[in-house]
Formats: C-alpha cells, structure tokens, sequence
C-alpha cells in the first residue's frame, strides 16, 4: 500500500515524480497519471476574456502558495474521526483526512454476498483495478475547468469507489467525509458511484475544513455518476470548506435508459469556489435532477456553471439553483441546456433564482438552450430580487422581531430544495446546519 513521501512545497515537476513513487508497484496509474500531468503542465490558466470564465475572478484560481497534503497525525486523524457524525444511520461510511484515508466501515455482509463494492479508490486500484480502468479517467469537462481535472487525477489518492450490482436496492446512505486539517495543503476527493440496472442507493459526500478560521487549502474535488437501465441514485453534496478554501467541484453524471439521477448540492464555505455540473443523457427515459442552494457572505464568490445534454428521445431533465447573497458577496450561474437532433420529445428545465439579501451583493446569470430537434418543451429562467419588504412588515406586525422573521423568509425561499432530500435524518441535519450557517453569517 502506498505511502507519503511528498515534502515539497510546489506543484511541480519534483512534487510529482515524488508523488508518483508511491505507485511504483502500479505501472498503469502511473502512465495514467504522466499524462494528466503532461495535460496540466500544458493547459494555461484561465483568463478573464474565456466564454467559459466570464464574469469569475480568475485570481483564484492560481495554485501559488498550495502544496500537495502530507498524511496527518494519529490525534489529528482521531479528533476528525470524532467530527464525522453528520449523519448517524448510514449503510457505509469512508473518512479521509488531507487525502488519507481514516477511517473505513464495512458494509452489511449481506450487502458483500449481493456484489456491492464499498471501498476507497486506493484500494479499489489494487483489488478492483478493471473498475477503475473501465470508469475512473474518461472525464472531460466542457465547463472550462480541464486544467484543474488533470492536476486532480495526477495528484489525487482519496476517494470512495461504489458500486451497486443489478436489481440491489440500499435504503440508508453511503457516507464519504473529507477533511482538509492543515494550512496551505490541497485535498482532492473523489467520488465514483455505479449504479447498474435497476439498482437503487443514495450517496452523501461531506466536504470539511478541520479549522474554520483563516486557514487557506485549495480542494479539487470530481465525482461521477453511472446509472444503467432503471437504476435510480440520489447523491448529496455538503460543501463546507472554511472561508479561506478555493475550491473546484466538477461532476457528471450519466443516464441510461429509464434511469432516475437527482443530486442535490448545499454550498456554505469556500472564499471561491467554482461548481461544474454536467449531466448527460445517454438513452430514452432518463430523468435527472440537479438541485442546489448556496448561501453566500462577506465577499466570497460562487461560481456555477452547468450543461444538460440530451441525446436521446423522451428525456426529462430538471435544474433548479438558489442562492442567498449577504455583505459584498457574488454568485455567478451560467447554464446551458444541449438537445441533439434525434433527442426528440424532450422535456428540459433550467433555473436559478437569487435573493439579495444587502445592496452590494452581485449575482450574475446566463441561462441558455441549444436545440437542434424540433419536437421539445425546454425552457430556461432566472430570477434576482430582494426578500418582499411587505412580507417583512407583515411578519414584524405580528410580533416577531426582524431578525427572526428575515430567518423564515430566507428559509422558505431554500425549503423549495431541502424538500427534495428524501433521507428526513439527512435532511433535518441539512436544515440544521444552513440555519447556522445563516445566523452565523449574519450576525
């Protein structure tokens, strides 16, 4: 099993031949692993005049000041173990740390004799490698953020390898928590979840920061999504960094025939962070859901981009984004719904709605569709206003004190999201930690 010898303080050539010597015993990750560093080293970063950058502060996305994580100590690694209880009826649960992994609680035996794999991808590259060869590497993102997908997969070593055989179904969630413990480090979570034919699960990752202070790391996160034929899989994304993390989440996910994807991201931390979202429709029947709700403070930027793409006939898909905005901060939604000339029948929506709750705060948004067939029902909107100032009043008349009332308001307008968690222990602990988050925020 590997193990770290990474001491230096820079992505560069030295950093990865060093990262690179724990897998001396994996001669295919290696080569895998080369040629995304080769990728990154060419890729330049971007700029402020890329289409797919517009209107985002480019200034941070420089890695200067970041350095590949070292392994935590035993008391760290504890003290985080401790922490990871989000949620306490779970059917699996992975703990990483800086990349490490932690902790790692087995499945129900039952579940093992049915063929589910449960395990971290480090180990999934020993014991499953036609798994990860098969799925792991075949990203690409159309968002913008290729660079960033290649220095993940040249560095990355956490992550959570799912896979769910044919007409398995799991009621209680998987589990994936990620801490980021020490200053200036980067973190690199990974999520590949698989769900085969008829197979139904749910799946929460929990993105963390050990310090909630002014401790800056950088996390470069990709998660994916295979659902076959009738499968049905729901995954939750709690982003949490502390308010000094630049983070990069890219996912995507894949729909065959008749299957059901509905993910739901609760965005609360980073100082940037930068969220790809791209899903792909790949056979008739599909129904993917992406939901997301971001509160957003101080001056901290939020930077959505997503693409829908259908490429199949009698497709639905569903887009809904809110966001909250407080002090000077900014959010940025730009999305786009692709259909193909034979994608007949298709059934695609597109929102994002923005609540500007102070005068200086900014939020920036470009909805579009692309169409090329001719029998469809699409549409994309967005909406940007103020909380109705006579709802307010009315709320104050009755008694309830500014403060409280401002916190119902704020909450109605995210409960269109929240209600969409199925999972009530997951989504009363959701509840729970926006509300926090918000009386924190705006105090």
């Amino acid at each position: 099993m590997a193990t770290s010898t990474v001491d230096t303080a820079e992505f560069n050539q030295a950093s990865f031949e060093t990262h690179l010597k724990d897998w001396i015993d994996l001669p295919w990750l290696q080569a895998i692993k080369r040629d995304n560093w080769k990728i990154f080293e060419a890729l330049p970063l971007p700029k402020r005049s890329d289409e797919l950058w517009r209107y985002s502060s480019v200034r941070h996305t420089s890695l200067e000041g970041f350095q590949p994580a070292t392994e935590p100590s035993h008391q760290d690694q504890e003290e985080l173990l401790a922490r990871s209880n989000f949620v306490k009826n779970y059917a699996g649960r992975l703990v990483f740390a800086d990349n490490y992994l932690v902790k790692s609680d087995p499945i129900d035996e039952a579940l093992a004799q049915q063929g589910v794999i449960w395990m971290s991808i480090e180990d999934a590259f020993y014991k499953h490698p036609d798994i990860i060869q098969k799925y792991l590497f075949d990203e690409s993102s159309q968002l913008g953020s290729d660079k960033f997908l290649a220095l993940h997969h040249a560095f990355f070593r956490g992550g959570s390898l799912l896979y769910v055989p044919k007409n398995v179904t799991i009621d209680t969630p998987f589990l994936a928590y990620y801490w980021a413990s020490d200053c200036e480090e980067s973190v690199f979570p990974h999520t590949l979840l698989i769900a085969e034919d008829n197979a139904k699960v749910n799946f929460v990752d929990f993105y963390n920061s050990r310090d909630p202070g002014c401790c800056p790391s950088l996390a470069c996160g990709v998660g994916k999504i295979y659902a076959g034929p009738g499968a049905h899989v729901h995954r939750e994304i709690v982003q949490n960094w502390n308010e000094q993390t630049i983070s990069f989440q890219i996912e995507s996910n894949f729909a065959k025939r008749d299957a059901n994807i509905k993910t739901t991201s609760i965005n609360l931390g980073s100082r940037y962070a930068r969220l790809e979202n791209q899903l792909t429709i790949e056979e008739p029947g599909a129904d993917v859901k992406v939901y997301g709700l971001t509160v957003a403070t101080d001056d901290r930027e939020f930077d959505q981009r997503t693409l829908q793409i259908h490429n199949a006939d009698n497709s639905f898909s569903d887009l809904l984004f809110k966001n909250a905005l407080l002090d000077n901060s900014k959010t940025i939604f730009s999305g786009l719904i692709k259909v193909a000339e034979n994608a007949q029948k298709t059934d695609a929506y597109q929102t994002n709605r923005n609540l500007l709750l102070s005068p200086k705060a900014e939020a920036c948004s470009m909805p579009g569709l692309e169409i090329e067939a001719n029998d469809v029902k699409c549409s994309h909107g967005s909406t940007t206003g103020q909380l109705d100032t006579s709802e307010l009043f009315y709320m104050k008349s009755r008694g309830i004190r500014e403060k409280a009332a401002l916190e119902l308001l704020v909450f109605g307008f995210f409960e269109e999201i929240l209600e969409k968690i199925d999972n009530e222990e997951l989504a009363a602990s959701l509840r729970e930690l926006v509300r926090d988050k918000f009386k924190t925020e705006s105090k």
